[in-house]
């Protein structure tokens, strides 16, 4: 929403090494040949001479910005994808007004933070799959050289020829390593994913209210045979060379992954920089947002099959629509609690690693995860994860109506929010659905996802004639944005437009004000009439 800024407003948000030259530039108005003038001019001229030129012309941008947003919604996944996930969180947690609808892959950097195994191999395999080391090493400071030892003795002769960087479109994801890197990188990712499927099984063996017996694969694998069972029906396998599964017992850690496990478990609880991130998301985030009759969140609402709220049982209670968002926001919090009992912190953190894969998770929302059939198993049809009924549901006008009466969300203009799911405009794909009820502004951010997408997302911006959705497109390289401005150029589709401009009043900030004045002509008219004394010192 743009909003009008007073001179003390704006004096807060200028740029401290150049307040004093800013605001003497900003809010006076010289007249030609005057003192002032001059006085202007030698201003601008001793910011030249001191080389603080390209500074100064920064610090107005970065001004420019902070003013033109009144305040930045993110719809989650910050991690994962890109490199610079680490920087992206340094800018935010030092940003002004902002909040966020954590994603799954916040969720399952936050699992990794509080110590959760299965989510610290899955962050480690997504990182190595991606070739992605950057933002845990540099970043973290999270130590992968046990892992890379680990792997090394292990796997020594093994290709790991599945487990390579993956390559979108014909082109390699991540940075640029040589064949001995990337030949370690493989079986690095090779390693953690089977320590990553025994620690899942683990937690679905001590928390049988998650359902999800089904997924404990390795239990199902035949070496003799070089098959796997999964549902019943038997599998060709891709790859066998299992040197750390004991038949007898799959889901055992052998001697060194458990103390291999150890060690990154200890890197990821003392990383302090990671811990005040996830800190930061915590304080500036829930399960989902409402603003100015906008309901935001980042994946799903769970559906049954006729389109109404699915009940989800959690510690034998069940909770469907708001009651379920705000649940599972508050036993992400108790995740990182030393105040409430230990049984109940250990559950919660068990608890965010199925919102990161569980069938009924509000950020996930699929049947199963199949993470082990698109390494293993040959047949393609193992890979299909069938998506819930909300998915199916997201371009009805009545059941997303019916939602944002479950969540309280009122007015004329009144909306859901999306991201997870990037929108393939390649395709046809549009992000406007539900006669413009839902919007999906997930349109693929990171590079791994613009060969599909065919953008680099969206941007929607609320303002006070209504909505209007921006399609960004790729960075390709820094002179392209320097020379082009290619990085800001963008695809302007105009959601919805008002003929009348919303006033501040008819806002959420606006309802605020006025709430606030009532209480202060309450105040004044109390100390007028004798209600109140004053008191002096």
């Amino acid at each position: 929403m743009s909003a009008k800024y007073t001179r003390s407003k704006i004096r807060k948000e200028l740029p401290a090494d150049f307040a004093y030259v800013i605001e003497e530039l900003l809010h006076e108005t010289p007249s030609k040949g005057d003192k002032k003038f001059r006085y202007y001019n030698v201003l601008i001229d001793t910011i030249i001479e001191t080389q603080r030129a390209d500074d100064f012309i920064i610090a107005l941008c970065n001004l420019i910005q902070r003013l033109a947003i009144d305040r930045l919604h993110l719809l989650g996944d910050i991690w994962d994808r890109g490199a610079g996930a680490h920087l992206i969180m340094d800018t935010l947690c030092n940003y002004h007004h902002w909040d966020i609808t954590w994603g799954n892959h916040d969720i399952d950097w936050f699992g990794a933070a509080a110590g959760n195994r299965a989510c610290i191999c899955n962050v480690l395999r997504l990182s190595l799959r991606y070739g992605n080391m950057a933002t845990l090493e540099d970043g973290y400071g999270i130590n992968l050289l046990p892992l890379a030892t680990f792997a090394m003795e292990t796997y020594k002769n093994d290709p790991c020829t599945l487990f390579g960087i993956l390559e979108v479109a014909g082109e390699k994801q991540g940075e640029d390593f040589d064949e001995k890197t990337k030949r370690l990188i493989a079986q690095m990712h090779k390693a953690i994913s089977i320590i990553q499927f025994k620690e899942e099984a683990r937690i679905i063996n001590r928390r049988p209210e998650f359902k999800m017996d089904d997924r404990k694969l390795l239990e199902g694998i035949n070496l003799e045979r070089g098959t796997c069972t999964i549902n019943g029906k038997e599998y060709e396998m891709c790859d066998t060379y299992l040197p750390t599964l004991n038949p007898g017992n799959p889901n055992a850690l052998t001697d060194a992954e458990e103390l291999l496990m150890q060690r990154l478990e200890h890197s990821f609880l003392t990383s302090e920089k990671l811990q005040r991130h996830v800190d930061c998301l915590l304080a500036h985030g829930c399960m989902y947002t409402i603003a100015n009759s906008n309901l935001m969140f980042h994946a799903s609402v769970p559906l049954n099959a006729d389109g109404t709220l699915r009940e989800v049982e959690i510690r034998g209670k069940r909770y469907k629509g708001l009651d379920l968002m705000k649940k599972t926001g508050h036993l992400v919090r108790e995740a990182f609690s030393h105040d409430v009992p230990k049984e109940r912190r250990l559950f919660a953190i068990d608890y965010i690693w199925y919102l990161w894969c569980g069938k009924d998770s509000p950020l996930f929302d699929k049947d199963k995860m199949t993470t082990f059939e698109r390494y293993f198993i040959k047949d393609k049809a193992t890979h299909t994860e069938e998506k819930g009924y909300y998915y199916k549901y997201n371009n009805d006008e009545k059941i997303i109506d019916m939602i944002l009466d479950a969540f309280g969300v009122t007015g004329t203009h009144r909306h859901i929010i999306n991201g997870h799911v990037p929108v393939r405009t390649l395709k046809g794909e549009t992000p406007i659905k539900a006669n413009g009820k839902l919007l999906v502004i997930d349109g693929g951010f990171s590079k791994a996802y613009q060969p599909k997408t065919g953008i680099a997302g969206y941007t929607l911006t609320y303002h006070s004639r209504g909505l209007e959705l921006v399609a960004l497109q790729p960075f390709r390289s820094s002179t392209e944005a320097i020379e082009q401005g290619a990085d800001i150029k963008g695809v302007t589709q105009i959601v919805e437009l008002s003929q009348k401009r919303m006033l501040v009043k008819e806002t959420d900030k606006g309802r605020i004000l006025e709430a606030k004045v009532a209480d202060l002509k309450k105040l004044l008219f109390a100390y007028r009439n004798g209600y109140l004394k004053e008191i002096k010192n």
